[in-house]
């Protein structure tokens, strides 16, 4: 149903293009049959100047030198004339180029246009059978739904990235938490390590502590016997 449709679209495309093309070949051919009466009519003008003045020449009774002017003139004018002749035949041949190749595009584009005839005929019994008014009603509902179609599919492409570097963005916090989680347990290794050489280490004063007290005991002893000694010997 798409390909014909786009089909049909091409179809009335194509009719366009020949109804415009049909204009075109008729104006050229106006301009081309005025371009000839123009031309004729430059004929006969130039035609009737020559023939008058040839009487001109033939009843005036004039000079040589003014025959020899005049005839200069008119030597001149019918070069100049022939000239605009030569341009204006070029012009014509232009032309008839032109609406050959006109007339050969008309031609291929009518072939197109029977070739796509059966769409056109497809479509209009989609509208006899159907809710649509007309054919340019099937295209414009066709043409919704390409545009409905298209932004369809841009917003699946926007979720697509969406996901996808929500994605990205979940492996990297994941890569950060583990990192994070990695150097918090080299921390507590660290720190009960460290625990570890601080208990060693209390042990060891306490029993630099009980040692420093035995000996401050038997010091205290020792002084308070020596008192004892001292106060005898002084009685």
């Amino acid at each position: 149903e798409e390909d014909s449709t786009n089909s049909f679209i091409c179809v009335l495309k194509k009719m366009k293009e020949v109804r415009l093309m049909e204009k075109v070949v008729e104006e050229t051919e106006e301009a081309f049959t005025e371009r000839m009466e123009a031309l004729a009519e430059q004929w006969r003008d130039l035609h009737a100047r020559r023939a008058q003045l040839k009487a001109h020449v033939v009843t005036s009774g004039t000079t040589v030198k003014e025959n020899e002017r005049l005839r200069t003139q008119a030597l001149k004018k019918a070069k100049e004339e022939k000239e605009e002749n030569s341009k204006k035949e070029n012009e014509l041949l232009r032309a008839r180029g032109e609406l050959e190749a006109l007339r050969k595009q008309h031609k291929k584009l009518s072939k197109k246009l029977l070739k796509y005839s059966l769409f056109k005929k497809y479509l209009e019994d989609v509208v006899a059978n159907s809710q649509f008014r007309d054919i340019e009603d099937i295209i414009s509902y066709y043409k919704a739904l390409l545009r409905t179609r298209k932004d369809l599919l841009q917003s699946q492409w926007w979720h697509r990235q969406l996901m996808e570097q929500g994605k990205v963005l979940q492996q990297q916090i994941k890569a950060e938490k583990e990192a994070e989680m990695l150097q918090c347990r080299n921390d507590l290794l660290q720190l009960n390590e460290s625990f570890d050489r601080t208990q060693s280490d209390i042990r060891q004063w306490e029993d630099c502590w009980a040692e420093v007290q035995d000996r401050a005991a038997r010091k205290a002893a020792e002084l308070k016997s020596l008192t004892m000694a001292i106060h005898s010997l002084f009685q």
